[in-house]
């Protein structure tokens, strides 16, 4: 293969690989940014809907108290010392 031949098959390879990239920005939509109007969402996805079903009343309580702590402080997982702090919230002492 003379250089030449190279040359345009490199030129070629350059052309369409900025072709393909041209038609791909186009249709990137960005979902980590969230909301555009940077508002909270209103509910957050929740992997269990019904989790809380089968809980006692007074597990129930607690379960919904973390899950408004998480919704509030926008927190997917809470530590220790945050479940403590919620259910101290609820009056409940050592």
């Amino acid at each position: 293969m003379t250089n030449q031949r190279r040359e345009i098959e490199q030129r070629e390879k350059e052309t369409e690989m900025t072709h393909v990239m041209d038609s791909t920005m186009d249709v990137f939509v960005d979902r980590r940014s969230g909301d555009p109007t940077g508002m909270a969402p209103s509910s957050e996805r929740r992997q269990f809907a019904n989790s809380h079903d089968d809980l006692s009343p007074a597990a129930q309580e607690l379960a919904q108290a973390i899950d408004g702590y998480k919704l509030r402080h926008r927190r997917r997982f809470i530590t220790y010392e945050e479940m403590l702090s919620v259910i101290t919230s609820l009056g409940y002492h050592k």
